[in-house]
């Protein structure tokens, strides 16, 4: 599919997710029957939970850089929603999660303690979202500064309409940012990387992957959050080193897949947060970044690893705007919470899937 194919498609999948239609499916009905015995192929032999810890979830809740702690100077307040990839499942130690690199990072560029709050659940799908802002906002006394959400792989494997699911991401966003908090959405990942997943099933669900992906850029983007796409940036890198990227389940990342995805999450979430030098946010045109249509950047996105989308000018002559950057990575330490009431405990994942 082309990049403006994808453009169109994620388009009518964002238009249907705000105005009730029915958008279009991802897979043709007829490749239905053959996607589905794939799939559980594939669930029978990946994420099984037979390797050690690949069904448990350390916990990482708690405070980060507190050498930069300051008397009476707030944290910096991070909150993690989604999947099993936001609460970081296939890693042994809370230091190796995403939420918990992030944390670090965040800490070390910012010269703040950051607070770090995660209420993802493994297996989750979009319409779960409701569920976890709830829990992100119910402390009104402790809005979150920035939330992370990533989320979509399994509402591919589930085969949720895309229509249903933007509208879900969508609404999040959008109540978060009511409340006051920044929003970075982490994109669907390129489901087509998982080694086991056999042709024709790989392509379809690279296919049905970067539709999502596209879709949920343009519907974040037009209630106010940032995206950053994962499915190209864990692609080709998973693909290359299958065996240090994935981790003991060979479905869900290894520690150093989750550090990849931290690193191009990160400038992001600084910039979110006015972190990052303002020459940075200028579109470099060396690194291919600009203004473009809203759609037409949501596919280019979805195409290229760690690609940013903000928005940038609400209306043109087709459509909304937004702004395409192509950020450079920062490296993320491992750290730990510094609380010592804070413990390294696991979560049982309540529902299985992949990627979930």
């Amino acid at each position: 599919m082309t990049r403006m194919s994808r453009a169109r498609v994620a388009r009518r999948i964002a238009a249907g997710a705000a105005y009730g239609g029915g958008g279009v499916g991802l897979v043709g009905a007829a490749a239905i029957g053959l996607v589905l015995a794939e799939v559980r192929f594939v669930k029978r032999h990946v994420g099984n939970g037979h390797a050690p810890g690949s069904n448990h979830v350390p916990s990482a809740d708690g405070r980060y850089g507190h050498v930069y702690d300051t008397p009476g100077e707030p944290p910096i307040r991070l909150t993690m929603l989604g999947d099993s990839t936001a609460a970081g499942q296939g890693v042994h130690r809370a230091a190796q999660t995403p939420g918990a690199l992030l944390a670090s990072g965040l800490a070390a560029v910012s010269e703040r303690p950051v607070e770090l709050h995660n209420v993802a659940l493994p297996g989750a799908q979009s319409d779960d979202l409701d569920r976890q802002v709830a829990l992100a906002l119910a402390d009104t006394t402790r809005v979150p500064d920035v939330c992370v959400i990533m989320i979509g792989a399994n509402d591919v494997t589930h085969r949720m309409h895309p229509t249903r699911s933007v509208r879900h991401l969508s609404a999040t966003v959008r109540r978060l940012r009511t409340a006051g908090a920044e929003v970075v959405v982490g994109t669907c990942p390129d489901l087509g990387t998982v080694e086991q997943v056999q042709q024709p099933l790989r392509w379809l669900a690279r296919r049905a992957s970067r539709q999502l992906a596209a879709a949920q850029t343009i519907g974040t983007v037009e209630q106010g959050g940032r995206t950053v796409s994962l499915g190209d940036l864990l692609g080709p890198e998973f693909a290359a080193n299958p065996r240090e990227l994935f981790g003991p389940d060979n479905f869900h990342p290894s520690a150093e897949g989750y550090a990849t995805a931290a690193m191009a999450i990160l400038p992001t979430v600084c910039a979110a947060l006015g972190l990052w030098p303002a020459e940075e946010d200028r579109p470099d045109a060396s690194r291919r970044e600009g203004f473009l249509p809203v759609a037409r950047a949501a596919a280019e996105a979805a195409s290229e690893a760690g690609t940013e989308v903000t928005a940038a000018m609400p209306t043109g002559p087709r459509g909304p705007w937004a702004l395409l950057k192509r950020r450079k990575r920062r490296r993320v330490q491992e750290a730990s919470p510094v609380h010592s009431s804070v413990s390294v405990t696991s979560r049982r994942t309540e529902s299985g899937g992949g990627w979930a």
